[in-house]
């Protein structure tokens, strides 16, 4: 008995004791959070001036956790957000051309292949049996395309000419430049269409003739009967009697597919309600008549149009198309679909289809009922005249350091983007931080299916050294193979903190991304405009439609808007490795798809800081920006000289 009450004497001793050294543990644990955040506020008020490096590397991660940001939000420890699962692991499969892309080769130098860096890295994740929609088709049209540059580039070695041609990207041609034949008038677009690209027809209707079209077609592949027709417009007369029902339709035709959903304006009782650039699809002014739509419509090839008899004719009092009555069209690139003025009104507008997007107009086809008198196409990229020499040398990516950088911003662009490009590398590319080298700016583009285009390309590469080729054809649907892109650069080759997204038509305030990284835990980090709620689109004629077999669940994890966001060097490695085993899944709305991977990061057991900050401005801009959106060259240029001249984050419009 005696031993029994001794041993619980010392029992309660050991327990008195192991109580007090957690209530002293406390107590310090307090003392030290309020130590650390007190010189931590000390730190951010020193006038002393630091580079980036010093200012992200000077005790790099003592006490990191310990700071409190009210924009932090760290998700439950039970999500509601239902993540999707592989029901089996993808496999590697061969995809046609692939090959061609790795075994095809040129004699470039050590310097030339810096555009290559990435390329090298992305077979395996060309090669996946679960792969986005498109790549089987971007990988092929690559592979031709590259085929084609490296003889170009070969042939004009050889010859060791670079000079001049008359294959240049012009700003504008017109019918000076187009063949007329019985078809109709052909204008040939050398380099694509960009936002704010415009073809202008002068012409006048002929109503013996009940139709006439105006086509945007790209470029034949050799396999192809004819090449895609990226827009049909086709205006079907009224007749000399008015006795057929004015419309227009508008359509989109691949060898593969066919003729796609037609668009027919008026669209008498459509409850498609969507706008496009803010703009109708269909100009409700244009009909009052209180006709039957047209039935089973089709080919806009070969439109069928409603007869009545003759003692029923339509009004045509707003119709911008009438026999013998000159117009002026002007059709238009928007953000997200094609639009039609009419003398000076706003008729059309019509939505980008999948993998038929602006830069792969090759040509303007005018046919049918109609006298042209002009055919203009102006507003075209242009590439650089990198003869000039004037200031590339202060363009060029300066070197970066054998140490780990503090951020590399990766900048998703289009082949034909040389002005967007150009008007970045005049303005926040000359930050500080970039030009010492400490933060990393490359651009990230896909290859074009015009020769021309890759060819400008390939010497924009060489000249300014800030450009990453890939793989594939660039088309929207792939975009998530170049969020991969980006953290494989920031992961193995250029070796970084952190890793940004963004877009070339944004404007970013490095020097105000990096000051709001300071403080904060670099791990587990996704900055930027986060969407905490929001859910999949099932609606089919939805720009960001998700089908329920893409993405099962009701919901998506938090996510960060795509012009611009950041994520923790941690995260990014996750995602080189998990793509790299196979182990996370493809999802082609590429800022979602990082959201869905940072919480299969959380699930693994990590943790995640979710900072949002209203700054990041999706579209748009607003005063104390980060980041602008939608910004064309010339606001970006004036983004950056109000900066320099007022000091004030002042927007341009």
């Amino acid at each position: 008995m005696k031993k029994y009450l001794l041993s619980r004497k010392v029992g309660r001793k050991k327990w008195a004791g192991f109580l007090l050294i957690i209530f002293l543990a406390i107590v310090l644990f307090i003392r030290y959070s309020s130590v650390g955040k007190s010189s931590s506020s000390s730190v951010g008020e020193s006038p002393q001036k630091q580079s980036a490096y010093e200012f992200f590397n000077n005790n790099n991660n003592e006490g990191s956790n310990d700071v409190v940001d009210e924009n932090v939000k760290l998700p439950e420890s039970k999500s509601i957000v239902e993540l999707v699962t592989f029901k089996e692991k993808p496999r590697l499969i061969d995809v046609e051309g692939l090959n061609d892309l790795y075994s095809l080769s040129c004699n470039f130098s050590k310097e030339e292949s810096k555009a290559l860096l990435v390329w090298d890295k992305m077979r395996l994740l060309l090669s996946r049996s679960d792969g986005l929609n498109g790549t089987a088709q971007g990988v092929k049209e690559a592979a031709l395309a590259w085929n084609d540059l490296l003889s170009f580039i070969e042939k004009r070695k050889a010859t060791e000419s670079f000079e001049k041609e008359n294959e240049d990207c012009p700003y504008s041609v017109n019918e000076f430049n187009a063949t007329t034949s019985r078809d109709g008038s052909n204008l040939r677009i050398p380099c694509g269409l960009v936002e704010d690209s415009s073809i202008t027809v002068i012409g006048i209707p002929d109503a013996k003739q009940e139709s006439f079209q105006i086509e945007l077609v790209g470029t034949k592949l050799p396999e192809e009967l004819k090449p895609p027709i990226v827009l049909n417009y086709n205006v079907i007369l009224p007749g000399e009697n008015l006795t057929k029902e004015p419309v227009i339709t508008q359509n989109t035709w691949t060898d593969e597919l066919g003729w796609s959903k037609v668009e027919i304006c008026p669209h008498h009782g459509s409850t498609d309600m969507n706008k496009v650039d803010g703009l109708v699809k269909c100009n409700a002014k244009i009909f009052r008549n209180n006709v039957e739509e047209i039935a089973n419509a089709t080919s806009p090839s070969s439109p069928k149009s409603a007869d009545v008899s003759n003692s029923s004719a339509y009004g045509t009092s707003n119709y911008p198309f009438l026999e013998g009555n000159p117009f002026t069209a002007t059709l238009w690139a928007g953000i997200e679909g094609f639009h039609m003025t009419v003398n000076g009104r706003h008729e059309t507008s019509f939505a980008y289809r999948e993998k038929l997007e602006p830069w792969l107009v090759s040509g303007v086809n005018v046919i049918g009922g109609l006298d042209i008198i002009s055919v203009l196409a102006k507003g075209l990229p242009v590439s650089n005249d990198l003869d000039l020499g004037f200031d590339v040398e202060d363009l060029k990516a300066p070197p970066t350091p054998k140490k780990r950088l503090v951020m590399l911003i990766g900048v998703f662009s289009t082949g034909n983007n040389f002005e967007r490009r150009m008007a970045l590398r005049r303005t926040w590319m000359q930050y500080e931080a970039v030009r010492s080298g400490e933060v990393a700016v490359r651009f990230f583009i896909g290859l074009d299916k015009n020769r021309q285009v890759n060819f400008e390309l390939w010497k924009e590469a060489q000249a300014y050294g800030d450009v990453q080729l890939l793989p594939f054809v660039d088309y929207y649907s792939l975009l998530t193979l170049k969020t991969i892109a980006i953290c494989i650069m920031g992961v193995k080759i250029l070796p970084a903190k952190y890793v940004m997204k963004t877009d070339d038509d944004a404007f970013v305030r490095i020097d105000q991304v990096l000051s709001s990284l300071k403080g904060k835990d670099p791990n587990g980090l996704l900055y930027g405009g986060i969407s905490f709620e929001s859910a999949p689109h099932r609606e089919k004629d939805n720009k960001w439609y998700i089908s329920a077999e893409e993405y099962p669940p009701s919901s998506y994890p938090p996510w960060a808007h795509g012009p611009g966001y950041i994520i923790s060097r941690d995260i990014a490695k996750f995602i080189v490795q998990g793509h790299q085993e196979r182990e996370l899944m493809l999802f082609k709305l590429e800022d979602v798809a990082v959201g869905i991977w940072v919480e299969e990061f959380r699930r693994k057991g990590n943790k995640v800081q979710y900072v949002d900050d209203d700054r990041f401005h999706n579209a748009g801009c607003d005063s104390d920006y980060i980041l602008a959106h939608y910004q064309t060259p010339r606001m970006v240029l004036c983004l950056w000289e109000k900066l320099q001249k007022e000091h004030e984050p002042n927007c341009c419009e």
